[in-house]
């Protein structure tokens, strides 16, 4: 390991909350948008380190709302990189999914995080029908509907639906509960909620075949809503 991987590294673990932003910051400006193999390049093959040292800070902290947007940001640059499989796989294997779908709950996280969250959920979901299965498992589409429900945001709101609608796309063991979750939304108080939820289920009845009678009466009481 290189002496100015050592000194970043021990600076990291060191550092105040202050110091990890300055770092985070300067991580992002740098690698964004880089490969797997530039990161090991640029981390001297010992990226992973520096991935733990993200995922861990993120389980004991999120909670308090700490540093959220950029903590979640950096991780996505690991997760969403070409040829950067094994940095999902270690961030899978940290229980790295649970994790980001509480951010989705807790009061303290801003609609910013929250839409990091949700853009770091649709890099794991994009990697294939396991790690959609995994967010499913994990009570994800819960979690992104009550998100979707909850939200004042209407990008926050639109990355929750896209991110339902990822989750039900080449995803049969669980394609039924985003259509149950979708027809649920639609009784939201929210009427931008309300709307995305219908677009979606328009998108993706067709793939469902037969219509749920459960659609039809919040189908009905839409049709009379002078809001949409």
């Amino acid at each position: 390991m290189a002496d100015e991987l050592r000194s970043l590294f021990a600076k990291w673990d060191k550092g105040s909350k202050s110091v990890r932003e300055c770092i985070l910051a300067d991580f992002i400006a740098q690698c964004e948008g880089i490969t797997g193999p530039d990161l090991e390049q640029q981390f001297f093959d010992c990226a992973s380190l520096f991935l733990a040292r993200l995922t861990a800070w993120i389980r004991i902290s999120y909670q308090f709302g700490v540093c959220l947007k950029l903590q979640l940001k950096a991780i996505r640059i690991f997760i969403s990189s070409t040829s950067g499989r094994k940095f999902l796989s270690e961030f899978l294997e940290v229980g790295g999914i649970l994790t980001v779908l509480e951010i989705l709950s807790i009061k303290k996280a801003s609609e910013e995080a929250k839409l990091e969250a949700l853009g770091l959920l649709m890099d794991v979901a994009k990697s294939g029908r396991q790690s959609k299965e995994l967010v499913c498992e994990s009570a994800g589409i819960r979690a992104v509907t009550e998100c979707l429900a909850r939200s004042t945001s209407p990008p926050t709101q639109e990355r929750a639906q896209g991110l339902l609608f990822e989750l039900f796309q080449g995803n049969p063991h669980y394609q039924s509960q985003v259509y149950k979750a979708l027809i649920a939304l639609m009784a939201a108080s929210n009427t931008n909620a309300q709307r995305l939820a219908a677009s979606t289920l328009r998108d993706i009845q067709p793939q469902m075949g037969v219509v749920s009678a459960s659609i039809v009466d919040p189908v009905l009481s839409l049709l009379k809503t002078l809001d949409l």
